[in-house]
C-alpha cells in the first residue's frame, strides 16, 4: 500500500470512546474515519422507541461529567453548546425483601443521617466508610484513570508516589465486602454498598477492596442526567465530531485491521481496503484479536481472564405513575451472595435476581405520554454461552413481576403497554461486546486493574484500543478515559 498518509487515522466503532476519540483527533487536525458495522452510532448507549416511549437501551447512570465535558473543551467548544445536564437529588431508592426501604439521598451528610436512623450503623460510621471511598478516589485518579499503567515512565510522577505510598489504604487484600465491614454492621447498608461492584460487572465477594471507590463517585461527586436522557452525550459527541470534519462510515463493518511487518497499514471493509499508518479499535478486545488480525499474535492470557457480568433487560412502556419511585431503584435480592455465585459460578441468573428499574420519564417528560413511565427494568445476567434466552425470558419476567408487585402492592404486569427485550446474546451480536459481558472482563482478582489490555500495541506500531475492555474500563467515565490517553498518545508520543 504506497503513499499511505501519516495524519490519517481510522477508529473501528462508534461507540463512546471511539467518538470521543474522533473528536479529539480532528481537533488536533488529524483526518478521522469511524467505521462502525451498525447502522446508528452510540455503542450500547443508543435509544430505542417503542410506540410513544423512548428508553435509553444501555447505560443509565451518568457521574463524572467533566470527562465528557472536556472533549468538548480539548476541541475549544462550549459543552453546553451541545447537550445539557441537571444533578440528580436522589441517587436511588432501595427496596429489601424483609420489607426495609431507604432513599438514598445525594447529599451525603443527609444520607448518614437518615440511613442511621433506620439502621444499627451511626452517621459518623457511615460518613467515615464514605470518606474513605474519597480518599481510595484521591489516591488512584489521576495514576489509574488519567494515565496508562503500562508504561513505566507514568509511575514517577508526584500523583503517582502518592498513590504508591497510599497504597495501604487501598485495600488490595481484601474483598469489597470485608472492606465495607471494617466500617459498617448493618446488612442493609453492606449490601447497599457491595451492590456497586456491579458497576464494572464484578462480584462483591472477591473483587477487591479497591472497588469501594465506586460509592464516592455518587456520593462525593454526583449523579446526573443529561436532557434527552443517556443518549444525548453519543449525540452530542458525534455532533462535535462532525462539526470538527470526522467522516462517519455507518454500516459498514470492518472484516479486518491490515498489519504488514509489525506495522498498521489500515483495514478492509468487504473488498476494499482503506490506507492509514494509525487505527484505534474501539471494538472489544477479544474480537479485536480473535476476527479483525487473527494472523497477529493475541495476548492470550488476558483474552481468558474471567468475563465481566452481562444483563437481561425487559423495557416497559407503564400505563401508569408511581410516585413511589424514582430515576433509580434497586429491588434486593434476600441472599446477595446467592446471586453472584449463580451469575459468575454457576453461569445463571438467580432465582431470585436483584431487580433495577431505572425511569427517565422521571426528569425527561418527553420519553413517555403524560400519565405513564418508561420502565428500563434490569437483573444480572451470566455471560452468554448459547443459553437459549427466548425460552429463559419467560420464567424470568414472572419471576421479576412476581417480586415488583409483591414490593409495590400492586399488579404490575397489567400496568404494561409496550415491551421489548435485550439479552446477552442480543448484546453480543449488536455492540461485538464477547460472551455479552459489558465492562470486557471482571475485577473479581486484586491486580485486574493491571491485567486490563494496554492502550497501545507493544509489537504492532500504530494500533490503539480504546472503550470499556482496555484500561481504564467500563463505564461512562472510563471509556472517555480511554480516549483521552489513546489521544494522548497519538498526538503526544514523547510526552505520554
Amino acid at each position: 500500500m504506497p503513499d499511505i498518509p501519516g495524519d490519517k487515522c481510522l477508529i473501528v466503532g462508534a461507540g463512546l470512546a471511539g467518538l470521543a476519540t474522533a473528536a479529539r483527533l480532528a481537533a488536533a487536525r488529524k483526518e478521522v474515519h469511524v467505521y462502525e458495522q451498525n447502522n446508528y452510532f452510540g455503542g450500547k448507549a443508543t435509544q430505542i422507541q417503542l410506540g410513544d416511549f423512548l428508553f435509553d437501551a444501555g447505560p443509565s447512570l451518568f457521574t463524572m461529567p467533566q470527562y465528557v465535558d472536556e472533549v468538548f473543551v480539548a476541541a475549544g467548544k462550549n459543552p453546553r453548546d451541545y447537550y445539557q445536564y441537571e444533578r440528580l437529588p436522589t441517587l436511588c431508592h432501595y427496596f429489601y425483601m424483609d420489607g426495609f426501604s431507604l432513599i438514598a439521598h445525594a447529599d451525603r451528610e443527609q444520607f448518614a443521617e437518615e440511613a442511621a436512623a433506620l439502621c444499627s450503623d451511626s452517621k459518623e460510621a457511615i460518613l467515615k466508610f464514605l470518606h474513605h471511598s474519597e480518599r481510595i478516589h484521591k489516591l488512584t485518579e489521576e495514576v489509574f484513570l488519567r494515565k496508562s499503567l503500562h508504561q513505566l515512565k507514568n509511575y514517577w510522577s508526584k500523583e503517582a508516589l502518592r498513590g504508591i505510598l497510599g497504597f495501604g489504604e487501598l485495600d488490595t487484600s481484601i474483598t469489597m465486602e470485608k472492606a465495607i465491614r471494617k466500617y459498617l454492621n448493618d446488612e442493609h447498608l453492606i449490601q447497599l454498598f457491595c451492590r456497586y461492584a456491579t458497576y464494572n460487572g464484578s462480584n462483591p465477594y472477591r473483587a477487591p477492596g479497591t472497588l469501594n471507590v465506586i460509592p464516592h463517585l455518587e456520593f462525593g461527586l454526583g449523579a446526573y442526567m443529561p436532557q434527552g436522557g443517556i443518549h444525548a452525550i453519543p449525540k452530542a459527541l458525534y455532533q462535535l465530531a462532525m462539526d470538527l470534519g470526522v467522516q462517519f462510515h455507518l454500516g459498514q463493518k470492518v472484516d479486518e485491521i491490515l498489519v504488514e511487518q509489525k506495522r498498521i497499514f489500515g483495514i478492509r471493509v468487504g473488498a476494499e481496503k482503506i490506507a492509514a499508518t494509525t487505527v484505534i479499535t474501539n471494538a472489544d478486545i477479544w474480537p479485536s484479536f480473535r476476527e479483525l488480525m487473527p494472523d497477529q499474535k493475541a495476548p492470550e492470557k488476558i483474552l481468558a481472564q474471567e468475563r465481566s457480568s452481562s444483563a437481561f433487560i425487559f423495557y416497559w412502556g407503564m400505563d401508569g405513575l408511581f410516585p413511589e419511585l424514582d430515576v433509580h431503584n434497586i429491588f434486593f435480592t434476600a441472599d446477595y451472595k446467592k446471586e453472584f455465585d449463580s451469575l459468575f459460578e454457576g453461569h445463571s441468573i438467580a432465582d431470585d435476581p436483584t431487580i433495577y428499574v431505572h425511569i427517565s420519564s422521571k426528569v425527561c417528560s418527553e420519553h413517555a405520554p403524560a400519565g405513564k413511565e418508561n420502565w428500563f427494568v434490569m437483573v444480572n445476567a451470566p455471560q452468554h454461552e448459547n443459553q437459549d434466552w427466548s425460552e429463559l425470558q419467560v420464567g424470568l419476567k414472572e419471576r421479576i413481576l412476581k417480586k415488583l408487585s409483591k414490593q409495590l402492592g400492586k399488579d404490575i404486569g397489567s400496568y404494561i403497554l409496550e415491551e421489548a427485550t435485550l439479552s446477552p446474546e442480543d448484546i453480543e451480536r449488536k455492540t461485538s461486546s464477547y460472551k455479552g459481558s459489558l465492562y470486557g472482563t471482571s475485577s473479581n482478582n486484586r491486580f485486574a486493574a493491571f491485567l486490563r489490555h494496554p492502550n497501545f500495541s507493544n509489537s504492532i506500531k500504530g494500533l490503539y484500543f480504546c472503550g470499556g475492555s482496555v484500561h481504564p474500563g467500563g463505564g461512562i467515565p472510563l471509556v472517555m478515559a480511554s480516549a483521552k490517553i489513546v489521544s494522548e498518545m497519538i498526538l503526544n508520543p514523547l510526552r505520554v
